[in-house]
């Protein structure tokens, strides 16, 4: 089995792309694979963000705005994530695209057009999102992202349990989680490269020269 935790930008249009190519690999895979998304935000999410929208660093109501944006997106999410996590993460990606990619405004009624669209229900999705425990399912992501060293987005853990490990491996950025059904595959070769060649190195291994700008251990 293959676990694959994500994590991304609630309104990030690199994000739905990253989560678009996942997708797309796990259906024409063969393989059992349990795929979990999470919203990441934290204040080095938001400066990557304000860089890479071209926003001046140093314009503090921008960065309060995209961090009240973000913020609120990501509790939008796990909310509506209490009614299925397939539905939740249609919408997400709707979002993602809305805002993202169509750089529509966030505010409460593209939310609630979109929980609608993708065929949640609106009313419970009211009723639920101002509770305490959409927060904390919220802070439970960020808690998992702060144990497996993760402050960028997007951002893949990756867990092939068939290659006999018991840690796995994080991928930092778009570039590198291009790269993950190669630690999916479970064939000869790739369990070569797997478990000597430097996807999977114990503390006290020699990093091979793969990708080391952006692959790391998780234990």
């Amino acid at each position: 089995m293959i676990e694959i935790y994500l994590f991304v930008n609630p309104l990030g249009s690199v994000c739905l792309e990253t989560e678009t190519n996942l997708l797309d690999f796990m259906t024409s895979s063969q393989k059992k694979i349990q795929f979990r998304i999470m919203p990441l935000v934290n204040m080095q999410t938001i400066h990557d963000t304000m860089k890479r929208r071209g926003l001046s660093l140093t314009d503090i109501d921008a960065r309060n705005r995209l961090f009240a944006d973000t913020y609120s997106a990501a509790l939008d999410i796990k909310t509506i994530q209490l009614q299925g996590k397939k539905l939740a993460r249609n919408f997400m990606m709707r979002l993602q695209q809305a805002v993202g990619c169509e750089a529509q405004p966030y505010n409460q009624t593209l939310v609630e057009e979109l929980v609608t669209e993708v065929g949640g229900d609106l009313a419970m999705f009211k009723e639920d999102r101002p509770t305490s425990f959409v927060k904390e399912m919220f802070q439970v992501d960020q808690d998992i992202a702060r144990e497996m060293n993760i402050t960028m987005h997007p951002s893949a853990v990756v867990y092939n349990y068939a290659c006999e490990r018991d840690y796995g491996v994080s991928l930092e950025g778009p570039l590198a989680i291009a790269d993950l059904p190669k630690l999916c595959h479970t064939d000869e070769e790739s369990y070569q490269i797997f478990h000597i060649d430097g996807y999977l190195k114990k503390r006290r291994e020699s990093r091979v020269a793969h990708y080391p700008n952006y692959l790391k251990l998780v234990y």
